[in-house]
């Protein structure tokens, strides 16, 4: 008997290149099929917030706050590895400025968020933009910085902006961490055996695609098709990394610290244990 989920994960790089082989059956599904939507990281962290998904990627952020109707897989997520959400202005800003700009982000649920209320408290009241949107939300002027997170980082200098601040190379700093961006989600209630399944298949698919690379950048760069082949293989490069395939005993020490931070600076609820499939 076949069995459906419904499958949510982003139209970045990193996402359709790990989710390649799963969803274009290029492995052995073991019979489950999944009906994928594909929307932005900010839209899919709201839908799973609502509890509209089975399988979902999310920020770390919004996981938190959903971590009652879901859990964690040990494969397929996102971390940055001494880089992270980068904040970048027209003309010259200081650090210790930022509390007091007005700045664009990618959405109140994004983990880049939670970076930024965890390095600047003060914060006032940002700007909320689709994360695409916030280099040309600086360069308008319309705010004096953005927070930019996915390929935007590689994009910003062409565009005459500067780097103010990587919040991922400050978090390394402080506290010799991979940054937790974003990890994929599955409801609790589903069966322990069919969450291993599908963690299982996850690393299959990013094997496949390890692989056979040439065929996993062209199904990506269908839905980037704007995006330079070359940032999109930085892109890939960068963040399906040694984490994506399992998140490890160092990658849960960053998500555990993650929300314990939050916690104690009251920008999160504590989040239900386990966190991970066991």
């Amino acid at each position: 008997m076949i069995q459906n989920f419904n499958l949510g994960i982003s139209p970045c790089p990193n996402d359709t290149f790990i989710f390649y082989a799963l969803i274009n059956n290029k492995i052995d599904t073991k019979g489950f099929k999944f009906n994928v939507v594909f929307k932005d990281v900010e839209q899919l962290n709201y839908m799973a917030l609502e509890g509209g998904l089975d399988i979902c990627k999310l920020s770390y952020h919004a996981f938190a706050k959903a971590s009652k109707q879901y859990q964690l897989l040990k494969s397929g997520g996102a971390f940055g590895i001494k880089n992270g959400p980068m904040i970048v202005s027209k003309s010259k800003i200081y650090p210790d400025e930022i509390p007091y700009i007005k700045i664009a982000v990618p959405g109140l649920n994004t983990t880049a968020m939670m970076l930024l209320q965890l390095t600047y408290p003060d914060i006032k009241e940002p700007e909320i933009y689709v994360f695409n949107e916030i280099e040309d939300a600086v360069l308008s002027n319309q705010c004096d910085a953005g927070l930019l997170i996915h390929e935007s980082r590689f994009t910003y200098q062409n565009k005459g902006l500067v780097k103010v601040l990587d919040l991922g190379e400050l978090w390394y700093k402080n506290h010799h961490l991979p940054v937790p961006l974003g990890g994929i989600s599955i409801k609790r209630e589903i069966d322990s055996s069919i969450k291993l399944l599908i963690n299982n298949l996850i690393k299959k698919s990013i094997d496949y695609a390890s692989k056979n690379t040439e065929e996993a950048i062209r199904f990506a760069k269908q839905y980037a098709s704007n995006m330079d082949t070359n940032i999109m293989l930085k892109h890939i490069d960068l963040y399906v990394n040694e984490f994506s395939l399992d998140v490890s005993t160092k990658g849960k020490e960053a998500v555990l610290f993650l929300f314990e931070s939050a916690f104690a600076s009251n920008l999160i609820s504590e989040p239900l244990q386990p966190l991970f499939i066991e």
